[in-house]
């Protein structure tokens, strides 16, 4: 009797252990055959293989500047970069082990401790999803999911983590992490990140600034440390990662402490299309990119695009563009053309000019220009879009409206006001509009661009879309053409008297007896080197009668000037519609020893593994004889040291107040060898200045968007006054900097020069009478 308990005992236990063990089977078998079942698809589609091999995301083309500083970025909606584990700093990458995954380096993808601990806490000591579950719910699962699905959902992650952390190194899966997160404000991705938040690139990133970064990873839209979000719950957020890090002794106590009381110092630069360096450059060469897409299909994956995508396939575009020149560029501009507008405006107030901005034109024409802008502004067209009649639309023109506008004088540039959309535009007609070019002329590569004032509020581009009268920037092309086919030299004489070419010589015209700026003619003898230097028209009107026309247009179409020039006299005086663009590549051809070199903007395109797409062939043409070149050179040399391009050298009355007033940097004294030109055009609506060293063309245009939009003056409104001042700041600023590399040196020689360019034997007299006087002014061309 006292055995049989015993044996029942013994046979409970035994029962005990057989379905421990049925149900311990039955739970792993469950729990492969459920990873099975996720790795089958039964819970949804997987990744395939060349998907975990190339994740789709989206990612921005980069801009990159010959310096190799970021431009800028093409992107929609992902502002991403991607970049090499080699580029994230020690720092950063230990604040996101320390606080987000702390086995990182011990796990397969699953962290099994950390699955056991929130199975049995119910997730309330944290939870289990390791850096890799977090990558491969950013790339393939998307959204957590709810209820069923997120169960599912979860599985799927696992079983990718699992797939990632075969497929890549621990530190390509941190590194696409880094890359692939959201952390708000257009900062998609760590160097998104760095560079909108800090101003910096990752790998400069301090141990503050990388545990604030980390710690956005809870939640980017709830950690966001602008000031009108929130900085307080950031910073502690940061705080806590900094804690992690000490916890887990990447730092010591004492390093925490110190950091979690320091603010987060933030130096926010946010990144938009119309913000930051070089942007009518970025605008344009979009254009350019485009162009290339469409004739260069993409060689792409089963479901892929087969078309390129600036916005969305991460292209590295390298240009030519020099970041340093380019802020020299653009300083150079807001200097002078914020002090050269509001003389403009002191000049045309209302009790001082009652058609203001406009002169010289009737009420007629005033209302014809206010028309014309109103039917091809974004408000007429989007409106009439909607179904609005036209007398709504010209209703809510006259209605007052607040708004953003441009303002010299405002932080930022812009100021809020309230006024009718049709006085808005008579404001924006009120601003002289700019536009800049700089060019190697050796290679043709583009150094530097500003296509206007601000591209947020003036987006029209001046270098390549406006075409405006040359003046005498274009007589260098008369004169080429002179020099070239009648073997003359810069020390030729020609009288300067008055100078008629007969009706019909040269095509179906009048009689043509152009007048010098001043209406007199000296009557004297000068070479052609004084005469270009004073932009004598009689002269220039004798070279265009002795070559003719045609020849003047073919020496302008080779030298890369594409625009419609008509074959008559009248060209001479510069009456062709030309832009900076083409005037930079043609005067480059005179600087280049007679070879035109059209400009470049980029080197060469990349894809975002760094496959080479793209790589530019240089597009040259002979056009001068070395000689005729080096000729040109000494002539436009002459501008510089005895013209109206004398004010570079410090030569003219710095007392004046023409100069205290609108030539900001004024003297500039720059006294290296320079060739040059300055141009101004009827009723001084245009002008312009194309300045060269050996190795950098620059060419200057200012300029009302309206021609009737101008100085009443010569004095202000010649291309000395209005141009000139921003190649002289933007020279200074280059030299300033002796690693941007600009030359200061001679103009180069050929061995065996055949013109002669000693002019010591020109009679002083003559010299005398042709040489400006102090405060003589550039020509205006009629």
């Amino acid at each position: 009797m006292a055995t049989a308990p015993k044996k029942k005992q013994t046979n409970n236990f035994s029962k005990f252990i057989k379905w421990f063990w049925i149900l311990f089977t039955t739970g792993i078998l469950a729990v492969v055959f459920i990873f099975l079942a996720a790795s089958w698809g039964w819970f949804g589609e997987l990744p395939t293989f060349e998907r975990l091999e190339n994740p789709q995301t989206n990612l921005a083309t980069e801009i990159i500047s010959s310096d190799g500083e970021t431009l800028g970025k093409y992107y929609l909606d992902d502002n991403r970069t991607p970049i090499p584990f080699d580029e994230l700093p020690k720092n950063l990458v230990d604040a996101l082990v320390a606080t987000e995954d702390a086995r990182y380096f011990e796990h397969s993808g699953v962290d099994a401790r950390g699955t056991i601990r929130a199975f049995a806490y119910l997730g309330s000591k944290g939870g289990a999803s390791t850096i890799s579950q977090q990558l491969a719910k950013q790339l393939f699962t998307g959204t957590a999911a709810r209820g069923w699905e997120r169960y599912t959902q979860k599985i799927k992650e696992w079983v990718i983590a699992t797939r990632l952390e075969r497929q890549y190194t621990k530190e390509e899966i941190i590194a696409m992490y880094f890359n692939i997160y959201d952390f708000g404000n257009n900062a998609d991705g760590i160097r998104s990140a760095a560079k909108i938040y800090f101003s910096k690139e990752p790998k400069e990133l301090n141990v503050s600034e990388s545990a604030m970064l980390v710690g956005m990873f809870k939640n980017s839209s709830l950690y966001n440390p602008l000031p009108k979000r929130n900085p307080v719950g950031t910073k502690n957020r940061r705080d806590v990662v900094l804690a992690q890090m000490a916890k887990y002794e990447y730092i010591d106590e004492k390093l925490k402490d110190s950091l979690q009381k320091t603010p987060l110092a933030l130096r926010y630069s946010p990144e938009s299309h119309s913000d930051g360096l070089a942007t009518y450059f970025r605008m344009h060469l979009q254009k350019f990119l485009n162009d290339w897409i469409s004739k260069n299909p993409k060689p792409a994956l089963k479901g892929e695009r087969d078309k390129w995508n600036i916005y969305l396939d991460g292209l590295k575009v390298y240009t030519t563009i020099d970041s340093r020149m380019q802020k020299n560029a653009e300083d150079a501009v807001k200097e002078h053309m914020k002090r050269l507008q509001a003389e403009f405006f002191n000049q045309n107030t209302p009790d001082r000019n009652k058609t203001a901005p406009f002169l010289d034109i009737s009420s007629d024409e005033i209302n014809g220009i206010l028309e014309r802008a109103m039917k091809v502004s974004d408000r007429w067209r989007i409106m009439k879009s909607n179904g609005k009649s036209e007398k709504e639309i010209r209703a809510s023109f006259k209605k007052p409206t607040p708004m953003v506008v441009f303002d010299w004088n405002s932080v930022g540039n812009e100021k809020d006001t309230l006024m009718t959309p049709l006085d808005s535009i008579r404001y924006y007609k009120s601003f002289l509009r700019t536009a800049m070019m700089s060019m190697e002329p050796q290679t043709g590569h583009v150094k530097a661009w500003v296509g206007g004032l601000n591209y947020k509020h003036f987006q029209y581009d001046n270098v390549i879309q406006g075409a405006r009268q040359a003046g005498s920037t274009f007589k260098p092309f008369v004169y080429a053409a002179a020099i070239d086919q009648l073997r003359l030299s810069p020390c030729d004489q020609f009288p300067d008297d008055e100078y008629c070419i007969e009706p019909g010589k040269h095509g179906n015209i009048d009689a043509w007896c152009p007048k010098n700026s001043d209406g007199k003619f000296s009557l004297k003898n000068m070479s052609l080197k004084q005469a270009l230097a004073g932009s004598v028209n009689s002269v220039t009107a004798q070279l265009m009668d002795k070559v003719g026309p045609r020849t003047v247009v073919n020496m302008a179409k080779n030298m890369g000037i594409s625009a419609e020039i008509p074959e008559v006299p009248s060209i001479a005086l510069g009456t062709p519609d030309v832009n900076v663009y083409e005037m930079v590549g043609a005067f480059g051809t005179f600087a280049n020893e007679g070879v035109y070199v059209k400009p470049v903007l980029v080197t060469r395109i990349e894809d975002k593994n760094g496959t080479v797409l793209y790589e530019y062939v240089p597009e040259t043409k002979d056009v001068l004889s070395k000689d005729v070149a080096f000729a040109m050179v000494d002539l436009l040399r002459g501008v510089v040291e005895g013209g109206s391009g004398g004010r570079l050298r410090g030569s003219y009355n710095k007392n004046n107040y023409l100069y205290k007033e609108i030539i900001t940097g004024y003297p500039y004294n720059l006294n290296n060898p320079i060739a040059g030109k300055t141009g101004t055009t009827q009723n001084n609506s245009d002008g312009w200045f194309m300045g060269m060293v050996p190795n950098l063309v620059t060419g200057v245009w200012v300029g009302g968007e309206e021609r009737a939009t101008h100085f009443k003056s010569i004095a202000y409104g010649q291309g000395a006054s209005m141009a000139l001042p921003i190649w002289g700041l933007y020279m200074t600023k280059n030299y300033a900097n002796k690693e941007i590399g600009v030359s200061d040196g001679n103009f180069k020689s050929p061995a065996n020069m055949s013109i002669n360019l000693d002019c010591s034997k020109v009679r002083e007299e003559d010299r005398a009478n042709s040489k400006p006087a102090e405060d003589d002014l550039d020509d205006i061309d009629f």
